[in-house]
């Protein structure tokens, strides 16, 4: 759902009949959605059951699939694109699932597969939709999301085991307005400060009324019985390290979706673009995404004998090895192919280990809105490297036929960047403290896990 639309992105204001800064909320929509639904979700599905969050989730994808394929106008577009971003919700109400229902032997494997699809799926994504976009009509990008869609729900529905409620609180109506209202006004100037200008009284209107709302969001999580976010333990260090780590590999992860394709596609003219299509780039891509997909169960071994810790610092730092090895591979596709599997490998050990190192910090009864929060982080992490990618690369480019385009020593620039944030989430990683008491090698699932499965059989 995330890179669903890039292909027809340049296309998308005439395709609409509108202008490329209205168009660009297609891409917003789905951000901002995915953002507050993901802790909201994560909550709920601890309160009332992961599984009927998930097939909400599967229907409200369905729904906004739907909606944008039969559209024809940008409003319609923009409500269904906001829909698919439901989506993203499903990765830590999954994550509960596993928990609860995987026997102890395989749940690492399974929670790190889990985890790395929302990298895995974006990186197989863009070729596929490269693909669609290329042989047929835009719409049918959004009928094949529907197809999907439709099959996640009768999956979920069918082959999901039903886990019991882990939680006996009720929902927090005003918390829930107040997180979505700072997360809006968080992301709406990150994702739009280029165009409307960073410094602008709008952009710094936003920020200033996020801040605000987040103190009173505070405020009110402190003092309430049954918070929508437990800041207490979203403040353990365990957890607040983690996810501020997460923010940097989110950061990291990104940069490569912005630097990589670009390099591709840029006339060969320029002398150092590679002259590609963009169903070339994506395909040029897909391995990362594969990679990312067969490390994910390698991770989860390593972190079962090492440590989660220790496989988040070397995700990191494999991370941040691909993205200076960049220096010198942007000058060939196989290159490029070549940087991307590595930073891919980084990433799906950085995200496998991410869920045993909030679970085993978390009581389980707070399993899918903590790993909400961590998926939370890592959205904000890619939400603000497309900020600053697009502003260093906006901001160096040259001439060519009467275009803009970023030059070499900008995309060098975005790569030691990149790389950098890889560093610091290795150092935000080395201030994780050890567990307590030695958990489970995957994520401390306790022996009376399974009991709160009710129906159906683990798979």
């Amino acid at each position: 759902m995330q890179t669903l639309i890039i292909p027809v992105i340049p296309q998308l204001p005439k395709l609409l009949d509108t202008s490329p800064s209205n168009a660009s909320w297609a891409i917003t929509a789905t951000l901002l959605t995915a953002a507050v639904a993901t802790p909201v979700f994560g909550r709920l599905g601890d309160m009332y059951g992961p599984k009927p969050m998930l097939v909400a989730c599967a229907l409200a994808l369905t729904a906004g699939s739907l909606t944008a394929a039969l559209a024809d106008s940008l409003l319609p577009v923009i409500i269904g694109r906001g829909l698919q971003g439901f989506g993203i919700p499903i990765i830590p109400l999954g994550i509960s699932v596993l928990r609860a229902s995987v026997p102890a032997d395989r749940v690492g494997s399974a929670m790190g597969m889990m985890s790395s699809s929302l990298g895995v799926g974006g990186a197989l994504g863009l070729p596929l939709a490269a693909a669609i976009a290329q042989h047929f009509e835009w719409h049918a990008l959004f009928w094949f999301a529907a197809g999907l869609g439709v099959a996640a729900v009768l999956m979920f529905t069918f082959m999901v085991p039903t886990v019991a409620a882990r939680s006996d609180d009720k929902f927090d109506p005003l918390g829930t307005v107040l997180l979505a209202a700072g997360l809006v006004t968080l992301l709406v100037p990150i994702t739009k400060g280029a165009q409307w200008g960073w410094t602008s009284t709008t952009t710094w209107a936003l920020f200033g009324a996020s801040a605000a709302t987040f103190v009173v969001f505070g405020c009110w999580q402190l003092r309430a019985s049954s918070p929508i976010v437990d800041l207490r333990t979203t403040a353990r260090r365990p957890v607040l390290t983690t996810n501020l780590a997460s923010i940097g590999i989110g950061f990291a992860m990104f940069a490569s979706s912005l630097i990589a394709p670009q390099v591709l596609e840029l006339p060969t003219q320029t002398g150092y673009g590679l002259g590609q299509s963009m169903l070339q780039a994506g395909l040029w891509m897909a391995p990362g995404g594969l990679a990312m997909m067969v490390t994910a169960p390698i991770a989860a071994r390593i972190s079962a004998r090492r440590g989660p810790k220790f496989t988040l610092i070397v995700g990191c730092l494999i991370v941040s090895g691909g993205y200076l090895a960049g220096l010198q591979l942007l000058t060939s596709p196989s290159r490029i192919m070549v940087m991307g599997i590595i930073i891919s490998v980084g990433v799906g050990f950085a995200y496998a280990s991410m869920p045993a190192l909030i679970n085993s910090a978390v009581p389980i009864s707070e399993t899918a809105a903590a790993n909400g929060i961590n998926s939370l982080a890592r959205s904000l992490g890619t939400s603000i490297s497309s900020a600053v990618m697009g502003a260093v690369l906006g901001g160096m480019t040259m001439s060519f036929a009467g275009h803009e385009f970023p030059t070499l020593r900008g995309f060098h620039i975005a790569l030691f960047i990149a790389a950098g944030a890889g560093v610091g989430a290795a150092i935000l990683a080395l201030l994780i403290p050890k567990p307590a008491a030695p958990a489970d090698p995957a994520d401390g699932v306790d022996e009376s896990a399974s009991a709160l499965v009710t129906t159906g059989t683990a798979p």
